[in-house]
């Protein structure tokens, strides 16, 4: 054996038998690397994935001894020991949440690929920051000789970097769209790269030379993966099918068919007689690598599988689950049986809500789970599970013995708050519950509902049964709240306005207009005098609540605003926004008190405890973090977010920001929301899967702030398009950027 790899092996097991034993006597990693300001961190944030949720390569792996398995989240990157499943460390830096990673062959270095648009390489065994590489990549992967690091990229190309000193060496051009996986032969000659354009792409590591181009596939090329030998590359893709190619020649050898939706992730055992894969199925499917002969297929994901690795003993496979998923889990790789379940990721956090006593937590989760939480120590203490989407809002009712969630399935569910147990289901909306709340005398609930379905009901909380349908908004109703004496009931809808009704009976008093676009969330103080209200066009509005006169607009967020809330005692107001970071606010006169960054990804919900100490916050990072209100520290009003809209990623400040469209998938139309941070010169082109251009909107100088563009469906002739994949690219000043959408018939 390698001194030098002996020597490294040692001290890294040594590291961790004295990491597992401080964390099992004083650490708890619900307060590792902890924000400026938090006390606790709930959940250890997504599992990684990529724009519209794919991830685009491993997000799990093993150290090569086998002691050790990495897990790529939202928040950092999270070694476990790889027998006990015990938490070791996380390692955090990443602006914005983790892609993928790789570990180089002799272990002793990590690369992590971040959607902050940067990639990081770390020492494994110490945690240690080493190198960043101002560069955004979709996959990364270590050479055999761990010297080179290789990354496919959105902008088409494959970039090579020399690992020890971090400099670039070859940029690999010739794909026509994104290069979703990247992969080294195990001799180093040769790599291999897969894309959005269908094709696998082999070059000469060494010189960048392209020696093949692999078609067969008819849909993006998302894994590739070589043979033990180097002799036979693996590709999965979104035609639902396994490709196996003779590396030397290029020609195709065998297509594996099993899987009914998009493949995902290929893997090769050690010892090369067998092929993993990873679908959109939620299945995994063991193959005999030289014949193609089906094996086993694994079950018990419940959502997507994003990535299989394989120990490097060839016994366990790991895999990821997708969004609605966020589990690792463990199987015999030769018999197929479970072996364990690696749980604690949540996947995006809608809603957190206190109740009235101030000692329990709820959080409502794109998993589909609600979750209860301690909110003094952040134990977790039980997991509600019935609804089959993703949970948008949750709320106690006042005296505390009741739970509600509102969830994407349409349905209304309640809880008993102590001891978990359903007791009743409401239906009576048709498109996504996005908000609930409870009258103060806990006698009514008030929900809102989706874009399908724009209406108000109000329910019985005793039998469930159904009281009114308030009507009058003609988009999402996004928040709903009632005033502290329970008379009245707001409303915030995608329509732009503020809807004011007589809780009781229903009839409507007032319409407050002012927000430009979509009001995301509205809020009653305390005394029901003032009602907050913010939304997509980042401000913050205070009205009179009885009058419905407009009294100040807070302004300083970057990017929408999606939960207000005020303190019990009135004074303080606190906001989340899609810019990652909590304003608190002089309620009274409108002033900025704090700034509270420590989110990685968009806020979508904010709640103070009953006595006004801790403020909760959820975020589509995965995670909820309490806050100590009393002890914060003022920050520049003007800084540089953490989601890195001013982030320097290729030197210079980004000017804009284009978002996913929607609905995506649509029909007949769509709008491409984006955001400007400066005046700058605007055009977006549409274009077909061929590269051929469909529609140029040259919009020319516009001003900061959001904003959208329509689509009709429709060519630049005035022709509707087929159904199929298209493609927008966008520019605005410095900024240029591409994403996929789709129009279904």
């Amino acid at each position: 054996m390698n001194t030098k790899f002996f020597l490294s092996v040692f001290f890294t097991q040594l590291l961790i038998s004295t990491l597992l034993l401080s964390n099992s006597v004083a650490q708890d990693y619900t307060k590792w690397h902890l924000p400026e300001g938090a006390k606790t961190r709930l959940g250890k944030g997504s599992l990684a994935h990529g724009e519209n949720n794919y991830a685009y390569s491993q997000n799990i792996g093993y150290t090569p001894d086998g002691t050790r398995l990495v897990v790529a989240s939202s928040i950092g990157i999270w070694i476990y020991d790889a027998q006990t499943y015990q938490e070791l460390s996380l390692l955090t830096g990443h602006t914005w949440g983790v892609l993928s990673m790789a570990i180089s062959p002799d272990g002793q270095t990590l690369a992590s690929n971040g959607t902050d648009g940067t990639i990081r390489l770390w020492n494994t065994a110490t945690g240690e920051h080493k190198h960043t590489l101002p560069e955004w990549v979709n996959s990364v992967a270590f050479s055999p000789d761990g010297q080179t690091l290789a990354g496919g990229s959105s902008e088409r190309t494959i970039l090579l970097w020399n690992v020890e000193t971090g400099e670039h060496k070859h940029t690999l051009k010739g794909h026509i769209w994104d290069v979703y996986s990247v992969a080294f032969s195990p001799d180093g000659q040769t790599l291999a790269s897969g894309s959005s354009d269908n094709t696998i792409r082999l070059w000469n590591a060494e010189t960048g030379e392209h020696k093949h181009t692999l078609k067969g596939h008819t849909r993006d090329v998302f894994s590739v993966a070589f043979s033990p030998d180097g002799q036979t590359l693996a590709s999965g893709s979104f035609d639902k099918t396994i490709r196996l190619w003779n590396v030397k020649t290029g020609e195709h050898k065998h297509t594996l068919k099993g899987h009914t939706r998009d493949v995902y992730s290929v893997a090769f055992s050690p010892d090369g007689q067998t092929l993993a894969s990873g679908s959109f199925d939620k299945t995994i499917r063991l193959w005999n690598a030289e014949t193609g002969e089906h094996k086993h297929t694994l079950k018990g994901h419940i959502w997507d599988v994003f990535s299989v690795a394989f120990s490097p003993d060839g016994q366990t496979l790991a895999s990821s689950g997708g969004e609605l998923d966020q589990t690792i889990r463990l199987w015999n790789a030769e018999t197929g049986e479970h072996k364990h379940t690696l749980k604690g990721h949540i996947g995006r956090v809608f809603s957190v809500a206190f109740s009235s006593d101030g000692q329990t937590l709820v959080s409502g989760n794109l998993d589909t789970t609600i979750r209860l939480w301690n909110a003094e120590t952040g134990e977790h203490k039980h997991t509600l599970k019935g609804h089959t989407s993703g949970v948008y809002s949750a709320a106690f009712s006042p005296d505390g013995q009741t739970l509600v969630s509102g969830s994407e399935d349409t349905t209304i569910r309640l809880w008993n708050a102590e001891t978990g147990e359903h007791k009743h289901t409401l239906r009576g909306h048709t498109d996504t519950v996005r908000s609930v709340a409870f009258s103060p005398d806990g006698q009514t609930l008030a929900s809102g509902s989706g874009r399908g379905d724009p209406t108000l009901l109000l329910w019985n909380v005793e039998t469930g049964e159904h009281k009114h349908t308030l009507r009058g908004h003609t988009g999402t109703v996004y928040s709903v709240a009632f005033s502290s004496d329970g008379q009245t009931l707001a409303s915030g809808s995608a329509d732009t306005t503020i809807r004011l009704w007589n809780a009781e009976t229903g009839e409507h008093k007032h319409t407050l207009q002012g927000h430009l676009v979509s009001v995301y969330t509205a809020a009653f103080s305390p005394d029901g005098k003032t009602l907050a209200s913010a939304g997509w066009d980042t401000t913050i509005r205070l009205w009179n609540a009885e009058t419905g006169e407009h009294k100040h607009t807070l302004q300083g967020h970057t990017d929408s605003i999606l939960g207000l809330a005020f303190s019990s005692d009135g004074q303080t107001l606190a906001s989340g926004s899609a810019d990652t970071t909590i304003r608190l606010w002089n309620a009274e006169t409108g002033e900025h008190k704090h700034t509270l960054k420590g989110h990685i990804r968009d806020i979508y919900s904010v709640a103070f405890s009953p006595d006004g100490q801790t403020l909760a916050s959820s975020s589509a990072d995965g995670t909820v973090l309490l806050w100590r209100t009393t002890s914060t520290t003022t920050t520049d009003p003007q800084s540089v977010d953490a989601k890195g809209k001013h982030y320097t990623k290729w030197g210079t400040l980004k000017t804009a920001e284009v978002y996913q469209n929607y609905p995506n998938p649509f029909n007949p139309e769509t709008w491409i929301p984006y955001t400007l941070f400066e005046t700058s010169n605007v055009n977006l082109s549409i274009f077909d899967t061929s590269g051929e251009l469909i529609k140029e909107f040259k919009l020319g100088y516009q001003t900061r702030g959001p904003k959208r563009i329509h689509w009709d469906g429709k060519n630049a002739a005035g022709e509707t398009v087929a159904s199929g994949i298209y493609f927008y690219q966008f520019e605005a000043g410095r900024t240029k950027s591409i994403r996929k959408m789709w129009l279904l018939k």
